[in-house]
């Protein structure tokens, strides 16, 4: 009020009037400005509740463990007979159609091409086989073969056999006609000591030439012994005399007219590859039959 009366005296009074007239207006803007800035500000967005947590423990991943096999062979001893083999028993299931997939001791042929080496057994194999100074043949007389064949699986393997140095390029021959006829074989190892003397199982099926071992039911030597003969697929052409059956679970591989992978029979290519070499079949024979077996002496 006294500033009021103060411009209405003074000589510049209209002047001064306006500049109060705009000192008001902006007072008036500014207690506005002021009133809107204290206003409370509108609610942020509400903030999303904190995510849910479980406490229940995540159950471990685990390794799936292989299958077991199909068949372990060797592992189920026979019940013996009184003549010291097994008891001949029924085919099992599995094994009636017998396709058992070949463990490699060696690596596979490159290229899936057939390759066979001949050479002197070297001083390992030799320990572990079953030469020993009784045998009817120096260890100088023996070579150790590799060769390649087709497994019952469908896949290219490499085996090994001793057989006697005199007819050593002659089996590497017979062995390239198999492999290209794709005749299958499960194993071809060297046979060690151990199992000479192992209770019967009937379930093995080993392709095999040098066993220092007498002929089966003699007490002279067998062509074996001498590194002159070889078994091929024993289980699927088992040995016959009598009652007897070698191996003692491969009754189903009696009936040779139901044609299996595996089989020999007259005049295929298995027993023509040996007959070009001038061996023999075991299973023209009449008694005993012996449907696995080769050999150069005949018997």
């Amino acid at each position: 009020m006294s500033l009021k009366r103060v411009e209405l005296c003074s000589p510049n009074a209209s002047v001064t009037l306006d500049v109060v007239r705009a000192t008001a207006t902006v007072l008036a803007a500014t207690a506005l400005l002021l009133s809107s800035c204290s206003s409370p500000a509108p609610p942020g967005p509400v903030p999303a509740p904190p995510a849910e947590t479980s406490s229940a423990a995540t159950t471990p991943a685990t390794s799936v463990p292989p299958p077991a096999p199909v068949w372990q062979v060797g592992a189920k001893p026979l019940p013996l007979r009184r003549d010291g083999f097994g008891q001949i028993l029924p085919t099992p299931p599995v094994l009636a159609n017998r396709s058992l997939p070949t463990a490699d001791l060696l690596p596979p042929p490159a290229g899936n091409r057939f390759a066979g080496t001949v050479n002197p057994v070297p001083a390992g194999v030799l320990a572990r086989s079953t030469w020993q100074p009784a045998c009817p043949v120096t260890a100088g007389e023996l070579r150790y073969l590799t060769l390649s064949f087709w497994g019952f699986d469908g896949r290219a393997h490499t085996g090994e056999m001793l057989v006697n140095a005199s007819v050593a390029n002659a089996v590497v021959t017979v062995f390239g006609r198999l492999f290209a006829a794709k005749f299958p074989i499960e194993e071809m190892r060297v046979t060690a000591p151990a199992e000479l003397t192992a209770p019967p199982t009937g379930d093995g099926n080993n392709t095999n030439a040098f066993v220092c071992r007498p002929a089966r039911g003699l007490t002279n030597w067998s062509a074996h012994a001498y590194g002159l003969a070889i078994d091929v697929d024993p289980f699927c052409n088992p040995y016959t005399k009598g009652d007897l059956v070698l191996p003692e679970l491969a009754s189903a591989y009696l009936d040779r007219g139901n044609r299996r992978p595996g089989m020999i029979t007259a005049g295929d290519p298995t027993v023509a590859a040996f007959a070009a070499i001038g061996w023999t079949w075991g299973g023209s024979w009449t008694t005993p039959t012996d449907r696995m077996h080769f050999s150069s002496t005949g018997r």
